[in-house]
């Protein structure tokens, strides 16, 4: 039977006594209904979880006794950035979640030219912390023990001005005529660039490939941005990673 994961506030070690609080604790007491003695396995996003049981419950807190780190290595080799422009509701929730257990490494939003969604400052506060939360969440029903690093918003030209210049650098584009396949391996990772609802601007696509993106397809039909940021991710792992 599998252990509930549990993300926390860490650092953890090894015979640590470790309080557990805020949501994670509401979800161990009210929604699993764990109980004193019960194991459970944690970790705290860094790298590497630990065996603990349940020792003691607390006004708002559980309290755990951490064991044995686990030896199990389920991060990808690849470092795999998705720089994802951002689409409406549940499509960029869906996105976080999925390319999380796909194992990227980092996560940029982009708000494009064809962005619908609108974002202030406070407003983008908000959505950053939400999508935090989808990782942590999806973080501990995969088994990854890093949570991937989600920047806050950018416009598409600050994104291409900061793109890591060593990495592989696509962009998904509908009229390139390369596949992912014939994309060259970077020690460096790779960065994929995917628009929003509508695709990105012509203006866009052609800054892209002047900072050094390489337009690649992923076959005869047009994919909505969420079906193609997984497949995308999906074959990256496949070409270079640990799929």
């Amino acid at each position: 039977m599998r252990l509930t994961r549990v993300h926390v506030a860490g650092p953890l070690a090894s015979g640590n006594r470790h309080a557990i609080e805020g949501d994670a604790a509401n979800h161990i007491t009210r929604v699993l209904r764990l109980a004193r003695g019960d194991p459970l396995t944690v970790f705290d996003g860094r790298g590497g979880e630990y065996a603990a049981r349940i020792e003691e419950f607390r006004k708002g807190a559980v309290i755990v006794a951490v064991g044995d780190p686990s030896a199990a290595v389920r991060e990808s080799p690849l470092s795999l950035t998705l720089a994802q422009g951002v689409s409406r509701g549940e499509r960029m929730d869906w996105v976080v979640q999925k390319a999380t257990e796909l194992g990227v490494t980092r996560i940029i939003p982009v708000l494009t030219e064809r962005t619908v969604v609108k974002l202030d400052a406070r407003q983008a506060e908000r959505k950053l912390a939400h999508w935090r939360g989808i990782a942590t969440a999806a973080c501990e029903q995969c088994g990854r023990d890093r949570i991937p690093a989600i920047d806050e918003p950018v416009d598409t030209a600050e994104f291409l001005a900061k793109a890591e210049r060593r990495a592989t650098r696509v962009l998904l584009s509908p009229t390139a005529s390369l596949r992912i396949a014939d994309v060259p391996r970077s020690e460096a990772g790779a960065i994929v660039l995917i628009g929003p609802e509508g695709g990105l601007a012509e203006a866009e696509q052609q800054a892209a490939v002047a900072a050094g993106f390489v337009g690649v397809r992923l076959g005869p039909r047009v994919l909505r941005t969420e079906t193609a940021a997984v497949t995308a991710l999906t074959l990256l792992q496949h070409q270079f990673g640990d799929l």
